[in-house]
């Protein structure tokens, strides 16, 4: 009866330190089974973590690389500007040139219309029976804007044709 109650008594106490192991084991699942859900969020933190790290660097390629095409055409603009301006004065210069020709050719056109004038009132006056004088030196006046010169009619100058073109 003795060892009976013995073997029972430890029975019971194996049966105890059983279920004791078991809620220490359920236990320690509970806790491995966090421990890895924890690891595991911590590995998917990592895995996004190194994600946006290539994504940050990926779009630092692309930022600089437009920056450097920004750069590249706002050069190709300062260049453009630059040959505008250039293009401009040289137009300027010409338009310059031009007027200055145009106005040279209108008076020439005068002294060409003046000389034609002065030739008919000779005609006219030779036709008459006056006789023309013949002209002098002193009667050429040289012009600011040309390089030939520049007759009078005696002592009173004809007036000035001025012809416009159009």
């Amino acid at each position: 009866e003795v060892q009976v109650e013995e073997l029972q008594r430890l029975l019971a106490g194996m049966e105890k330190e059983h279920r004791g192991l078991l809620l220490k084991m359920k236990e320690g699942e509970a806790e491995l089974a966090r421990l890895r859900s924890v690891e595991g969020d911590k590995l998917a933190q990592q895995d996004r973590s190194a994600q946006l790290e290539k994504e940050v660097a990926t779009l630092r390629e692309k930022i600089h690389h437009l920056d450097d095409m920004l750069k590249s055409q706002q050069r190709k603009v300062r260049q453009m500007i630059e040959q505008l301006q250039n293009s401009k004065a040289v137009i300027q210069a010409k338009d310059s040139v031009i007027q200055e020709l145009k106005e040279r050719l209108r008076l020439l056109q005068n002294l060409e219309m003046h000389d034609r004038i002065e030739h008919l009132i000779e005609k006219q006056v030779s036709w008459g029976g006056h006789s023309s004088r013949a002209r002098s030196k002193s009667e050429y006046v040289s012009s600011p804007f040309l390089s030939c010169s520049k007759r009078l009619t005696g002592p009173k100058p004809l007036p000035l044709i001025r012809v416009v073109e159009t």
